[in-house]
């Protein structure tokens, strides 16, 4: 069984002959592994799954400083602020579809596909239409908007909805075989607007995203989403991938209750991986074992992403 078989097989929570290691984003660590490039560095840590190469279009400010193309204000390449405020903004700052060309060098995705023919090809980056709702309009604006401009929300959310089916369709074009949805919506406490809200508002969206691709989908959120799990097997993903520790979340109990429908992916706390303590890292990644790994239907994965230490000096 290769790595794209494990990965596949225990979506389908099928057995495996070990279990699968999916580390999603390891971008932060690519400067202290001297690797030349994400996919080799993934493939050098032992994982099972390597990104699908993409960038940022010519002069979008994403990532950057500015303004960019969806309305997300950026200072030293850090998310500040939203700026839609007005169906004229919301017109302004929703690209077409029809660009996520610029997104994806074919010729890239495929030199990595030829180099790691028996790895699984992903793709996944934060265009849920929830998160992308929130950080267009900017936390505040948004969240009253549930309220008090709820029209332009749906119409917001219904645009990046339609965006995120066009990236990820593109990226399946070339050869993505599991999709991952990033779609942050959870606090400390909870998830950030009620699970009733969330059927009415976001589940139907997901399930749209869901059934427009071809490709097992993950949704990935970081924070305290328990409540929205149910709503998570209506909209037909494979998996999710968090589940973090740091808010509470046991991952016995959730595959207890829900590893029958959902493969389970992460519950490593990414702070134990701060330190140099090698024994305690040892017993994070046993404890997670001995509580996804009976069954099937879960991968070896940190609760957010592997990152740089606390101090980088």
């Amino acid at each position: 069984m290769n790595a794209r078989e494990r990965v596949l097989a225990a979506l389908r929570h099928q057995p495996v002959n070990r279990v699968p290691r999916f580390e999603i984003w390891i971008d932060g660590l690519l400067d202290e592994l001297d690797q030349p490039d994400p996919a080799a560095a993934a493939v050098y840590l032992g994982q099972d799954c390597l990104m699908m190469p993409s960038h940022q279009p010519p002069g979008s400010n994403a990532w950057r400083e500015g303004v960019d193309e969806f309305g997300r204000v950026w200072s030293d390449g850090m998310y500040t602020a939203g700026v839609i405020d007005s169906w004229e903004a919301l017109e302004q700052y929703s690209p077409s579809p029809e660009t996520v060309d610029q997104y994806f060098d074919p010729v890239e995705v495929a030199a990595v596909r030829e180099r790691y023919p028996d790895h699984c090809l992903i793709f996944g980056t934060h265009v849920g239409p929830f998160t992308a709702g929130y950080m267009a309009m900017g936390f505040a604006r948004f969240f009253t908007g549930l309220y008090d401009d709820i029209d332009l929300v749906r119409r917001l959310l219904d645009h990046r909805t339609e965006w995120c089916i066009a990236l990820y369709r593109r990226a399946v074009e070339l050869g993505a075989e599991v999709v991952v949805l990033g779609d942050d919506a959870g606090q400390t406490e909870g998830p950030m607007i009620a699970p009733a809200m969330w059927r009415h508002l976001i589940q139907p969206r997901h399930r749209r995203i869901v059934d427009a691709l071809d490709v097992p989908v993950i949704w990935h959120s970081d924070g305290s989403v328990l409540p929205l799990l149910p709503m998570a097997v209506e909209a037909g993903f494979a998996g999710f991938h968090g589940l973090e520790p740091a808010v509470g979340i046991d991952l016995g109990r959730v595959k207890r209750a829900y590893g029958q429908e959902l493969a389970l992916i992460g519950n490593v706390d990414i702070r134990v991986l701060f330190d140099d303590d090698f024994s305690a890292v040892r017993a994070e990644v046993d404890r997670c074992l001995a509580q996804g790994a009976p069954g099937g239907g879960y991968m070896l994965a940190t609760c957010n992403s592997i990152n740089v230490g606390r101090d980088n000096n």
